[in-house]
């Protein structure tokens, strides 16, 4: 009977390994950001606030929530995680990998289109036919807005430049 008590103290005990994977990164962040303002700490001249206050307080704070990370998973302070389901998250990682690859080559507004999709598919909508051309026609209405209204540059690609020829 006590075997059974001690094994439950042992289990207790246990780090929450995830969160401790999580400070780690959350220190990772942090000393990149460190690293990184590190070159800037000599251009505020005389004043005590220079381009890497932020910086330095953002990296800091990351730090904190490392540390308080730490504490919560060795307290196992976390709520029970649900289970993970794979398959909505490589829907919208295959969206983000079609649309930095589509970007140069189709331009924004198919890319895009293909992004909205995938990600459509993994919140579930898995009618493709349907969800990438809404997604190309409102990526080209963005484009539109932001080329020809804002003036600012998006990638352009054949419907971009078609779109382009009709309203010249």
């Amino acid at each position: 009977m006590s075997g059974s008590g001690n094994k439950t103290s042992v289990t207790q005990r246990r780090p929450d390994w995830a969160a401790l994977v999580i400070a780690a990164v959350l220190v990772a962040v942090a000393v990149v950001i460190f690293f990184d303002v590190s070159h800037l700490r000599g251009a505020s001249g005389y004043s005590q606030v220079g381009p890497a206050t932020i910086p330095d307080w953002i990296a800091a704070c990351l730090v904190g929530l490392a540390v308080w990370t730490v504490f919560a998973g060795f307290r196992r302070d976390f709520p029970a995680r649900e289970k993970q389901e794979i398959a909505p998250v490589a829907w919208v990682v295959a969206g983000l990998l079609s649309q930095m690859i589509l970007i140069r080559i189709a331009g924004f507004s198919v890319a895009t289109g293909c992004l909205f999709g995938l990600a459509a598919a993994g919140f579930g909508a898995r009618r493709l036919w349907i969800s990438i051309p809404v997604g190309i026609v409102i990526s080209l209405a963005i484009w539109w807005l932001f080329s020809v209204v804002l003036q600012l540059s998006l990638p352009a690609g054949p419907l971009e430049n078609l779109l382009e020829g009709l309203f010249q």
